[in-house]
């Protein structure tokens, strides 16, 4: 299907890619690998392998059906829709994907084409800057819940909550009746209670030693140095879910804190087959609501990916394409 590009949200996966980040010769954080990289071409530095040059990136789209090809549903054109950015082309049953803005052109454009089956109708009055929150952000974030079956009184540590993922994951935890402690910088506090935290620790104090074996899910795509309080947050049998790792992929991990208390790391790439249909339903029911920290042009994506890594926004940066 052919779509016409509506609004497009900017996530830390264009930035990773853009820099090279998920290359093993990578150690470092996003934000020093940002500060520090010229243009370094690397093999293996893309999503499932080397970026397929020239590129456009753009994992997040909200746009308009404006043809189909062979064998399409024509009730679909025109109809406003959401990408299933993650593709899992084997089925549901292998893990192997691929992704728009990884592996093939993306939404930073007017137009985009993409598989059919990946294209979901919504009908809702939100606006399409904020539709374009969702895909990559609540996906990554719906998925980790769901594959750490994320229940009704689980207690839940949510690292880089003012994040796109995280502040979606304090959402979705919240919407399925468990409680949150939020952690982020003090003066983002607020806007995680008013997400519905219910306890939000300061990233600059750490987390605090009383907290060992009180939860039991963590919801961490920080990872780096502070992984190891992270996992002793954990209660025994407790679950540590993953999809990213902005203040560094490297950690140190103390094995006795992970086998003696029997906890369980799950890794979070590929989503499941229940989690996009089931944001489409969140959506259409306002049983969620979209973080647009702000909109840029199109042409002002430098400028938006600028502003990202500064990370003083609570939520979503969106790129607005020309008409």
């Amino acid at each position: 299907m052919l779509i016409k590009v509506l609004a497009a949200g900017v996530n830390n996966t264009e930035i990773n890619t853009r820099l090279g980040w998920y290359s093993s010769s990578v150690t470092d954080s996003t934000a020093a690998t940002a500060a520090t990289t010229t243009d370094v071409a690397r093999s293996d530095g893309g999503w499932n392998k080397a970026t397929p040059f020239p590129f456009i990136q753009g994992t997040d789209c909200c746009g308009i059906v404006a043809a189909i090809g062979p064998g399409g549903d024509p009730a679909l054109i025109g109809r406003r829709i959401l990408v299933r950015a993650c593709m899992r082309t084997n089925g549901f049953a292998s893990m192997e994907t691929i992704w728009m803005a990884s592996d093939f052109d993306g939404a930073f454009a007017q137009f985009v084409k993409v598989p059919q089956a990946e294209v979901f109708p919504v009908d809702c009055a939100w606006s399409d800057a904020e539709l374009a929150t969702i895909p990559c952000a609540y996906g990554t974030a719906e998925n980790m819940l769901h594959r750490a079956g994320v229940a009704a009184g689980d207690h839940l540590l949510v690292t880089g909550a003012s994040g796109g993922v995280g502040s979606a994951a304090v959402q979705l935890a919240k919407r399925r009746g468990a409680r949150v402690t939020a952690v982020t910088t003090a003066e983002k506090a607020g806007a995680l209670r008013n997400l519905g935290a219910d306890h939000v620790l300061d990233r600059d104090a750490g987390i605090p030693a009383d907290l060992a074996g009180t939860h039991d899910v963590a919801i961490d795509n920080v990872a780096g140095p502070g992984f190891g309080a992270v996992l002793k947050a954990l209660r025994p049998g407790g679950r540590y879910v993953s999809s990213g790792a902005i203040a560094g992929p490297m950690v140190a991990l103390d094995m006795r804190d992970f086998y003696l208390r029997d906890l369980t790391l799950i890794g979070c790439t590929a989503w499941d087959e229940p989690v996009f249909p089931n944001l489409i339903g969140y959506i259409e029911r306002n049983e969620i609501r979209p973080l647009v920290a702000a909109t840029y042009p199109l042409k002002a994506i430098a400028d938006a990916q600028r502003a990202f890594l500064e990370k003083r926004h609570v939520g979503n940066f969106v790129l607005i394409p020309p008409a």
